[in-house]
């Protein structure tokens, strides 16, 4: 049976009309609440309905605005990532409108509704949910979409990301080399395409060094809390790691503030890096060694794609660049001194 808005209407228990408000980003302008917009636009994708989607009457007149969907503006990373992008846009004339997913997979086709009601030109994504249909479906009848940072593997949506494999390697070798064996890595969000190329990296390097059978992965999001819970399991057990791989500042701080609470020093005692950099770093006790990601590279490149694609140029063309990460020193990491 076809699909229209009059048996998705009567599935819904709402309106064709505020069905057709919706897909044609009308939402605001009629006061549609955020929960009808999400529930409609998730049984539209659901369906594969698609009627455009918004396509023509958000192609008509430019509005000078990009959407840009960041997963949480307390994570100083997505937060610096942010003030790049608001900068980029600025110099060509345009607004940023920003919303935080709040690190939350079921708020993005919230947060896409959000942008859309707004007839922006463009979008810039940082993702939280796992599937991607709706981004393909509007990148494809509607506006441009770019990921940044995060990313879908099979999904033909450009994106412009860290080789954080190279970064997940690079500081487990630095670990490494410093004698220690015991290396607990704290990662993110398990499901996040950087969160499990660090963890890759990690992997590799202890295998590569016979520690196979050292390895521990824990934690389960880019928070502060996550951070601080799992090192205090880690050194609550019966084998402490000797040295800590934060995924994320976020996860350092947590993982700092359960160190000092056991009462250990850093790097007498425990060794930590960080994964992701930021300059109060620098000012920390010891200062913090990390794996730096190319913040304003990775935002201005991902906001040229995005301009060339709202400008007409190559709007189909897929791009997919990996910048390469750098190692800050800093005094966070000692040699292990148990053999």
């Amino acid at each position: 049976m076809k699909e229209t808005l009059a048996t998705m209407a009567s599935r819904l228990g709402c309106s064709q009309t505020t069905i057709s408000r919706v897909l044609n980003g009308q939402s605001e302008r009629y006061r549609i609440s955020n929960e009808t917009v999400k529930k409609v636009l998730a049984e539209a994708q659901r369906c594969n309905y698609s009627p455009g989607l918004i396509a023509q009457s958000l192609r008509k007149n430019k509005t000078e605005t990009i959407g840009l969907l960041i997963p949480s503006v307390a994570n100083p990373f997505f937060a610096d990532i942010a003030s790049s992008i608001i900068d980029e846009a600025h110099s060509r004339h345009f607004t940023t409108l920003v919303v935080d997913m709040m690190e939350d997979g079921s708020n993005q086709d919230e947060a896409i509704a959000t942008v859309l009601s707004h007839r922006v030109d463009g979008i810039i994504v940082i993702p939280c949910a796992a599937n991607s249909t709706l981004l393909q479906e509007i990148n494809k009848n509607a506006i441009p979409v770019v990921l940044l940072d995060r990313y879908y593997e099979d999904a033909p949506l450009s994106y412009v990301t860290t080789n954080n494999y190279d970064g997940g390697l690079m500081a487990t070798r630095l670990l490494l080399s410093n004698h220690h064996k015991r290396i607990a890595c704290i990662q993110g969000d398990p499901e996040a395409m950087p969160n499990r190329m660090r963890v890759k990296g990690y992997c590799q390097a202890m295998e590569d060094a016979g520690l196979s059978k050292n390895e521990v992965v824990v934690g389960n999001e880019f928070s502060t809390q996550n951070g601080y819970l799992e090192t205090k399991m880690l050194l609550g057990g019966g084998n402490k790691p000797t040295a800590i791989f934060a995924l994320s500042n976020t996860i350092l701080l947590g993982a700092i503030k359960a160190i000092r609470e056991a009462g250990l020093s850093i790097p007498e005692d425990i060794s930590i890096i960080s994964f992701d950099n930021n300059k109060y770093l620098d000012y920390m006790v010891p200062p913090i060694t990390r794996i730096s990601q190319p913040v304003e590279d990775l935002a201005r490149l991902a906001s040229r794609i995005l301009f060339e694609k709202i400008n007409g140029t190559n709007p189909e063309h897929v791009t997919r660049l990996s910048l390469l990460p750098q190692l800050i020193p800093g005094e966070s990491v000692g040699i292990c001194k148990e053999s």
